[in-house]
């Protein structure tokens, strides 16, 4: 326990206790005075003189030396503690303890020691009041700014390093949006991509002078050094995203989703980055009626979900003190984005409903959690500003427990906007069904998503009604369809595909390699 007091300072320390024994004093002397303001309406002169003379002997001889089970009390319960990365619930449960714990022993021993009729004995009832008010006060309010300041303590790091995030996939769905959003947030930025999909998304970030963009493939390595050379934090994001995609070439699918992964984390530690953010899925959980939490069983049903929970382990595996990576678990995401996705289900049927076309429902009773792509932008930037003690080595679900949806109710949703779709339903061999708790992310970080899947249906209905998308169906606008057309990409350099064979291989085997020495 009390190791965790070398994080704090000793003036730091000593100058909570302090603030509390004040607290502490100053309760119990409002607490005396108010008993005995109480009794001197009814009172001769003379038996007030006596009540506040034996206020006084009390305060002195009983209530000062017991006020030290107080200090005792708070330091057992582990307020005294670093709090950093500690829940807001963890904190206040703490502080409770401590308070009742002090609380129910001085007022044992006052009580002991007190005459029958004295005034003390009045007082300690309000004593107690007093006391659970200020220090609730005092402390809720410390929590409060001193997260702000570790925030924008953090956040100023970043922007005083000189030295750019590292995006890595940055010009896909989600990583346009991420980098647009890094940029207007004062940072430097360093892009790695192949532009598999095109540069369109980027286009209208390109020529700020804060972003550097590396075109090139994850999967090699020279190029992976280059980019994540001098950054101070990388984002990943560059995966074969979604069942179908992984299903067209399942040794691509296996080197960019996990191999990559860790050669990047072998990168990243050999250049000093300590800060490593992951884009992993939620649909590791594959099929579960509970409601499922970081600590639940995986048990991922495709071969996307099975090579993000190897390449977590991956980054687990890799974690220790000066490399602290965090794990976000995303929520099916929706919405627009300068690379728009219509093989997502909630884009999908809104797109359908939008052009008059019937909407599938498969398995309606099968749940998801949603979240809409500037969201999860949002929970990457909070990510990134949180202290990394707070974040380090944790996996968080990336969502909000309200948008829980069965495929029914997305349906419903979308029938609200469009009264005269034709809403189909039909089964499937798809299993997938999980309902996902994202309590952690919102009591640590303070993450709620702020757009619902109504505001998701609204703006794609918009795009569709101006005319800035035209046909859904266009594989541009699909991972698989365009893969199947445009092929996987393949390993041309001969060391880049033994580097990958090296990666692809249980962690134990691909330790003893050459390749991974030489990293």
């Amino acid at each position: 326990m009390f190791s965790s007091f070398e994080k704090l300072s000793r003036p730091y320390l000593f100058s909570r206790i302090f603030a509390d024994f004040l607290m502490v004093h100053t309760s119990l002397v409002a607490a005396l005075v108010a008993s005995w303001i109480r009794g001197t309406h009814a009172a001769s002169e003379s038996v007030l003189f006596a009540e506040a003379q034996a206020a006084v002997d009390q305060y002195l001889h009983l209530f000062l030396p017991l006020s030290l089970i107080f200090p005792a009390a708070f330091l057992l319960s582990g307020i005294y503690r670093d709090h950093t990365g500690w829940s807001l619930r963890r904190r206040a449960t703490a502080l409770l303890c401590g308070l009742a714990a002090g609380l129910v022993v001085f007022t044992s021993i006052s009580l002991a020691l007190l005459p029958a009729s004295s005034l003390g004995s009045r007082s300690l009832m309000i004593f107690g009041a007093l006391m659970a008010i200020t220090l609730f006060s005092a402390r809720t309010g410390e929590w409060a700014l001193f997260a702000g300041v570790r925030k924008r303590v953090a956040r100023q790091d970043h922007l005083h390093s000189g030295r750019p995030v590292l995006v890595v996939g940055g010009a896909g769905y989600i990583g346009s949006m991420l980098v647009a959003e890094l940029l207007r947030s004062g940072r430097k930025v360093r892009v790695l991509d192949s532009l598999l999909y095109g540069d369109g998304a980027l286009r209208n970030v390109v020529q700020d002078p804060h972003l550097e963009l590396i075109v090139g493939d994850c999967r090699n390595l020279q190029t992976a050094i280059r980019a994540v050379r001098g950054v101070d934090s990388i984002v990943h994001l560059a995966a074969i995203v979604g069942d179908p995609a992984c299903e067209q070439d399942h040794q691509v699918a296996l080197e960019t989703n996990y191999a990559a992964t860790r050669m990047l984390v072998e990168v990243a530690k050999g250049q000093g980055v300590s800060r490593f953010l992951f884009a992993s899925s939620c649909s590791v959980y594959g099929a579960s009626a509970d409601l499922m939490t970081e600590t639940s069983p995986t048990r991922p049903i495709s071969l996307y979900g099975q090579t993000k929970i190897d390449s977590e382990k991956a980054l687990l595996d890799a974690c220790d003190t000066s490399f602290r990576p965090t794990i976000l678990r995303l929520a099916t995401v929706f919405g627009l984005s300068p690379r728009p996705r219509f093989d997502l289900v909630v884009n999908l049927l809104t797109a359908k409903a939008s052009v008059g076309h019937p909407i599938t429902i498969f398995n309606g009773d099968q749940w998801r959690p949603f979240i809409h792509v500037s969201d999860v932008v949002r929970g990457f930037m909070m990510a990134l500003d949180a202290p990394i003690e707070q974040v380090g080595g944790e996996i968080f679900n990336l969502g909000d427990s309200k948008l829980n949806y069965t495929l029914t109710d997305l349906a419903s949703v979308i029938g609200q906007r469009f009264p005269n779709a034709t809403v189909e339903t039909t089964p499937t061999t798809d299993r997938r069904d999980y309902r996902v708790c994202f309590d952690k992310i919102r009591t640590r970080l303070g993450f709620e998503c702020t757009k619902n899947l109504a505001y998701g249906v609204t703006e794609i209905q918009a795009a569709f009604a101006s005319r800035s998308i035209l046909d859904y169906s266009s594989y541009q606008y699909s991972n698989q369809k365009f893969l199947s057309i445009a092929g996987c990409p393949t390993d041309q350099d001969e060391l880049d595909e033994k580097v990958m064979a090296a990666f692809s291989e249980a962690p134990k085997l691909a330790a003893s390699t050459p390749v991974a020495a030489a990293l």
